[in-house]
């Protein structure tokens, strides 16, 4: 009996429907299980490797081809920012309402929809054309799933890669890196009426931060632009009436190249006490004149994606092979109230996806 084709549709309706917000490693692995049970059940002859770590879990999946062929990967990760408000949206974020040729709910484009395509063109493949999957976890918090499959994807020859994250179905060709530091000063606690007794750690911060304007080294490069930094998260003290004996910031900032400069200035600086690196993740660029690139048939961006994507963690064990951003979805949802995708780029993706499995030689 010939299994049913994958409905791209229903499939992001479920997924959208499933909330697997970072760091909920059970609803992430439960996710991985709806996706790998969908593929098997219309592609038997699919390899699964799963990753062992409890925390962000990941799932592999490939043809039986030649496993020293060049593969094609196609990278996606699962897992979604949360919906913090939900009463500020239109709809239930969780209910994968279908209207106005669109599916609304939070994941629709970021990236429930470029997951769906992927597994499309992945069902549809040719058991000899050599294409692995790769399905992970806890992206949104430093593609830290991805990091626990390296190992497995450097096991595996890859001839290029597709990160189907939303750009409105137009290839881009990178993004910049990702250096987020835990930045600390200390002082010494007092009574908050005396304080020429104690010393303020969140004066120390304060003022560190007020030149960081002036003084941070940030770098430009030709394609990425310049580097960036912000202040995300500012954190001291206990109680009003104490002196406070600590203060911290995590500062996230966009790099163009390795992040060695960059962590040697905050730790330079005479208010810091110590710096923890939280999230290390290098720029990606791919040449816009790569051959493979060319072939694919759709639009090139000329800018670089304004966000992160596992192809930070990809691109150090892929030995070089060329790394696309390509997927379904509008950027400007992203993370946003009231996030959808729209049908057309779900159904434009997976044709356009499956084309160029297709097409692939290996």
């Amino acid at each position: 009996m010939t299994a049913p084709a994958l409905d791209p549709v229903a499939l992001v309706r479920e997924l959208v429907r499933r909330p697997t917000v970072s760091g909920d490693a059970i609803a992430q692995r439960d996710a991985l299980g709806v996706l790998t049970d969908v593929l098997r059940e219309r592609a038997a002859h699919l390899q699964v490797s799963e990753g062992r770590d409890r925390d962000h879990p990941w799932t592999l999946l490939r043809t039986p081809a030649d496993p020293d062929r060049r593969h094609l990967l196609l990278a996606c990760h699962v897992d979604t920012v949360p919906a913090a408000d939900p009463s500020a949206w239109q709809r239930d974020p969780f209910d994968a309402d279908l209207d106005g040729g669109r599916v609304w709910g939070r994941g629709g484009s970021d990236m429930k929809a470029g997951v769906v395509a992927a597994a499309a063109a992945l069902a549809a493949a040719d058991p000899g054309t050599p294409v692995a999957l790769l399905l992970t976890s806890d992206e949104e918090i430093g593609s830290k799933g991805a990091a626990a499959a390296a190992a497995a994807v450097a096991e595996l020859p890859v001839g290029a890669v597709v990160v189907p994250e939303a750009t409105g179905n137009q290839v881009v060709l990178g993004h910049k890196g990702a250096l987020w530091l835990a930045v600390r000063t200390a002082g010494r606690a007092a009574h908050g009426s005396t304080p020429e007794r104690g010393h303020n750690a969140v004066l120390d911060l304060a003022a560190l931060l007020g030149r960081v304007g002036g003084a941070l080294p940030l770098r430009s490069d030709p394609f990425l632009g310049t580097e960036t930094w912000n202040p995300g998260v500012v954190a001291g003290g206990t109680v009003p009436n104490v002196v406070p004996d600590r203060a911290e910031v995590v500062v996230d900032q966009r790099t163009v190249a390795a992040g060695d400069e960059l962590l040697a200035w905050w730790r330079a600086q005479p208010e810091v006490a110590d710096v923890e690196v939280r999230v290390d993740l290098p720029p990606v660029v791919t040449p816009a004149d790569d051959p493979w690139v060319a072939s694919l048939g759709a639009p090139v961006l000329s800018t670089p994606a304004t966000y992160f994507t596992d192809a930070s963690v990809l691109v150090q064990v892929v030995g070089g092979a060329p790394i696309v951003v390509w997927g379904p979805g509008t950027p400007a949802v992203m993370h946003a109230v009231d996030e959808y995708v729209e049908l057309d780029e779900l159904e434009q993706a997976a044709a356009a996806f499956t084309d160029v499995v297709t097409r692939w030689a290996g």
